[in-house]
């Protein structure tokens, strides 16, 4: 035994005096070790780049007098552009709404098991995707060249009632149409893929417990596909309030229009350019906001715990500050007085 253990230990000797300078250190030398930084000498690089680039940027938009900071402060809030924002609004609302109800309707006619349904919701869906915009916008403002007159009444029979197509669908009514039909057929393959992303399983439970199917899909498909939903459905609004500005080829005074109008009056094009950007800017922003909470809602059965909104965060910042100052007002004592040997 006792020869073991020296045998056993002397080799572990040898092995501690033969350790050169490039053996590692034991575990408990680690803590002498120097801790080196990395070095991201490319990221830094890149960085300062991309900062003088912005800064020269904002230098070319304060100094120089092509901007015209003037003309567009006084276009930029006028009554004239304010009207043209109302309008662009009003289109984008209206077709938002239509776009998306008539989408629905067809997502659901291509979920369906009829053929005809399928076929017509297709076939729609494939036609108002390979037409452009303004090509369909220009064929419903010349919709009365076609049509002279709209009328109910028995189908490849008499008219019961009839009206003039010019009065009934007017310039603003001619741009709703295209709008919401070319709106449509992108809503419904946003509101299919959505619904095709719910668990069939939850449908084939819900028709066990005898729930209808059209209270299947109010309060069980639905509010689980607008996770899905909800992120292209915004980047589509937004995409159609900026393509409400094709609407210009219909002489209609949305924001686009006007500015055209303006700028060939007084050839002020870059400041008044500059108003149509900043207007676009500002309602995108307001749509991206309210995408950011409508999102939120209806993640909250996924996530139990969202993180907290740039709003909570704040209010959270001056509690925090505020709570920081209280306590420092407390640490500080009043001194005694030098004749108060108490």
């Amino acid at each position: 035994m006792g020869l073991t253990t020296d045998s056993a230990a002397a080799p572990a000797g040898a092995a501690a005096q033969g350790a050169g300078p490039g053996t590692p250190p034991a575990k408990d030398d680690l803590a002498s070790l120097k801790v080196v930084p990395a070095r991201h000498y490319a990221r830094w690089a890149a960085a300062v780049a991309v900062i003088v680039l912005v800064a020269q940027f904002v230098h070319g938009l304060a100094t120089n007098p092509v901007w015209e900071w003037g003309v567009f402060s006084d276009y930029v809030l006028s009554e004239t552009i304010v009207q043209a924002v109302w309008v662009t609004l009003q289109l984008t609302a209206y077709a938002t709404v239509l776009g998306f109800l008539l989408g629905t309707v067809l997502a659901f006619m291509r979920l369906s098991r009829s053929p005809v349904l399928q076929t017509v919701a297709w076939t729609y869906i494939w036609i108002f995707r390979s037409i452009p915009m303004i090509v369909q916008l220009v064929f419903w403002f010349n919709l009365s060249a076609l049509y002279k007159e709209l009328g109910v009444g028995i189908p490849f029979g008499p008219a019961f009632w009839s009206v003039d197509t010019n009065s009934l669908i007017g310039t603003i009514g001619a741009a709703v149409i295209g709008l919401t039909l070319h709106q449509a057929a992108y809503a419904a393959e946003i509101v299919r893929g959505g619904v095709i992303a719910v668990d069939h399983g939850q449908l084939e439970a819900a028709a066990a417990l005898g729930i209808p199917r059209l209270r299947q899909i109010r309060r069980i498909v639905l509010p689980q596909a607008m996770r899905a939903i909800l992120p292209t459905a915004g980047n589509e609004v937004i995409g159609l309030l900026k393509g409400t500005s094709v609407v210009y080829v219909m002489s209609i005074g949305e924001l686009f229009y006007r500015v055209q109008v303006i700028y060939g009056r007084n050839g002020r094009v870059i400041p008044l350019l500059l108003v149509a950007t900043a207007w676009y800017v500002a309602l995108t922003s307001l749509l991206s906001v309210a995408q950011y909470y409508v999102e939120r809602h209806f993640a909250r059965g996924a996530d139990r715990t969202p993180p907290p909104t740039p709003i909570q965060r704040a209010r959270r910042l001056v509690r925090s500050l505020s709570a920081a100052a209280a306590q420092r007002n407390r640490s500080v004592m009043p001194l005694n007085p030098l004749g108060d040997s108490r």
